[in-house]
């Protein structure tokens, strides 16, 4: 589990205008060791990068489809790949 990974969701829902990308920001911060961001799409969905551990990636996206988050996630789609680097922390675009 502490293979380091690049983990790409796109939540979609009522997930913009509610402080969801704070909120995921601060979980990312909470489990430690994630960097990447969260950006507002045109579409109204909310892409997730974060780039870490397996472990610490699997815990975001366990809260991202099931945690208390702000508005309503109708559902989470993504993809896992290698880290690119690039990220010093966890940002909100």
């Amino acid at each position: 589990m502490n293979e380091e990974v690049r983990l790409v969701a796109w939540v979609r829902g009522r997930v913009q205008g509610v402080g969801f990308r704070w909120f995921t920001r601060a979980r990312a911060l909470e489990i430690g060791g994630l960097c990447g961001f969260a950006l507002n799409l045109d579409d109204g969905r909310v892409q997730v990068v974060a780039e870490g551990s397996r472990g610490g990636c699997q815990e975001l996206l366990d809260w991202l489809h099931n945690g208390d988050t702000p508005g309503r996630v109708d559902g989470v789609t993504e993809i896992w790949d290698t880290p690119r680097g690039g990220y010093e922390t966890f940002a909100i675009r």
